[in-house]
């Protein structure tokens, strides 16, 4: 029950009472009557305000504290401002997650944030192993009580843990598996931050596969269903070796460089077999958004778009393009990114407009016939093999959505905005289908291991996708290039494309970068904001120089 409810109670009070619960007794009181003072005159004593003092923050979590060492939840839970949802977790750290000889340390409170240890141990049918973590807790003021509180969070009590997620000890979900790169390299957790979601993945989809047996270990079971995470291991299992698509040299270079902007992610594959090389994440939570994000890709999608106008013979790359300040499609308005400058003149082509990223040129052209407002989403679907639900990777995966859209938005759609859905595994596998003229769906296992049916998809014409590419180079190359920053220094067959994405409620645009270099495409996505070679673009840059 949160604290300061004061309905619904009242009737359990006096049974409280008969059985002699002294805490108990008095904290119920405390909840009705603001902490069970008296004031001047003999009536309730004021409720306290304001932050808790450096007493209170001490009082709290010491009694907080030696409550939780002595596996009394309910008591444990009576400190904290929810103890309705505290008393469940705090009661399976003993009961069924076994753990046992608890001891907290708390350290230098920061104002009402303390930081603390714990160690203990965990047994389970006669093995035993030792347990030690960091974690903290915020102390507030109860809203109606105004008593000082611990904050509620389940991540006081492990800092893995979500909201509704659970600690659990006996025998693995799931047999270990010992996930190993394309030339047999051994990746783990530690080694590769980012890939810790994806082998927990994998573990769970493919450990039966892989020829292992489960061990003894307390993990973090999901209230989401997403796979168990292993805190510790009491009895090592029999790892069951399973091969991945992956690169580590490659994992490594995508690891690194997304830890240079915020809120990054970045995939790496191989266009001429769709296996994936690198997925990387720099972000807050757990959340794969380089496979799951849902996000505008900005101009990134104009790879798309160039394709649907060349596919239906609205333009060619050499063809004209004008490039106005402003485009007006059905009342709305778009303009172009700042500082680019209008042409209008004869040499005002496709792939001029492509290099330099022009919106107002793509909008000018989806008018045409035959174009309609689904045009944009059959290209997509039909040769790019994005219909959002089909492919499957090995893991969990997003596979973009370019619905049809009337109105503003079908223009909106064709620069990436409006309606459209992508994440960087999306995008790295348009550059492949550009590039190579064949969708091959991006994969982290072998289809074989579990006989999984690859999504399909038309594939481009020779002659679009070779425009599509030699456009892609002049974007990394040529004098106009938005490309050519973020690209330079790269040698062998490269190309790209950039990306500014507005998103809702961001004070700046994401930046979005997707490219080639050889048999290697790549594609990343960062919230930091910006155009796309401001962040996105040294990503990929760092990821295709690895793949060399």
């Amino acid at each position: 029950m949160a604290k300061g409810v004061k309905a619904a109670v009242i009737g359990g009070v006096f049974a409280v009472m008969v059985g002699g619960a002294g805490y108990g007794a008095y904290n119920i009181m405390s909840a009705l009557d603001g902490g069970g003072a008296t004031g001047a005159g003999g009536g309730p004593a004021p409720v306290r305000s304001g932050p808790p003092s450096a007493d209170e923050v001490k009082e709290t979590t010491a009694k907080f504290f030696a409550a939780w060492e002595k596996g009394q939840a309910a008591q444990a839970a009576s400190y904290t401002n929810n103890d309705a949802a505290a008393e469940p977790l705090l009661r399976s750290f003993g009961e069924a997650a076994h753990i046992t000889g608890v001891t907290i340390t708390p350290g230098a409170a920061k104002g009402d944030t303390v930081p603390f240890t714990v160690k203990a141990k965990v047994t389970y049918e006669g093995r035993s192993k030792p347990l030690g973590y960091k974690s903290e807790l915020t102390v507030v003021r109860g809203l109606t009580t105004g008593r000082a509180l611990v904050d509620w969070q389940p991540a006081v009590v492990h800092p893995e843990l979500r909201k509704g997620d659970t600690l659990v000890t006996g025998e693995a979900a799931s047999p270990p598996i010992e996930a190993v790169d394309r030339n047999g390299a051994v990746l783990t957790k530690q080694k590769y931050p980012s890939l810790g979601p994806v082998l927990d993945t994998l573990r769970e989809r493919y450990g039966d596969k892989a020829g292992g047996e489960p061990g003894i270990e307390l993990a973090i079971r999901h209230a989401d269903e997403s796979p168990d995470t292993s805190l510790l291991t009491l009895a090592k299992g029999r790892a069951g070796r399973l091969e991945t698509t992956l690169s580590a040299s490659v994992q490594a270079a995508a690891e690194k460089a997304v830890k240079r902007y915020a809120e990054s992610s970045v995939v790496a594959l191989k266009p001429s077999t769709g296996e994936v090389l690198a997925v990387a994440n720099h972000r807050d939570d757990a959340f794969n958004a380089a496979f799951e994000g849902r996000v505008a890709p900005g101009s990134t999608m104009k790879i798309i778009t160039a394709a649907m106008l060349i596919d239906n013979g609205v333009a060619s790359m050499n063809g004209p393009a004008p490039c106005p300040p402003t485009a007006t499609w059905q009342s709305q308005t778009f303009k172009n990114l700042t500082g680019l400058r209008p042409d209008e003149s004869a040499n005002a082509t496709l792939a001029n407009a492509f290099a330099r990223s022009c919106n107002t040129a793509f909008i000018k052209l989806i008018d045409e016939e035959p174009l309609t407002d689904a045009s944009l989403t059959a290209e997509a679907e039909e040769r790019f093999g994005l219909r959002g639900d089909d492919w499957k990777t090995g893991i969990t995966s997003f596979d973009g959505s370019v619905p049809a859209s009337t109105g503003p938005d079908r223009a909106a759609n064709a620069i990436g905005q409006g309606q459209v859905q992508m994440n960087p595994l999306n995008m790295a596998s348009v550059t492949a289908t550009a590039i190579t003229g064949r969708f091959r769906q991006p994969y982290l296992v072998a289809p074989e291991l579990d006989d999984r049916r690859l999504a399909t998809a038309e594939g481009l014409r020779a002659s679009t996708a070779a425009q599509l590419k030699q456009m892609m180079r002049l974007t990394a190359t040529s004098p106009q290039g938005t490309a050519v920053r973020a690209m330079a220094g790269l040698s062998g067959d490269i190309g790209a494309k950039t990306g500014s994405a507005e998103v809702a409620g961001n004070a700046t645009s994401d930046s979005w970068f997707t490219g080639f270099r050889d048999d290697v495409a790549a594609a990343a996505m960062s919230q930091q904001g910006g155009h796309g070679s401001d962040a996105a673009g040294p990503i990929v840059a760092a990821v295709l120089r690895a793949s060399g």
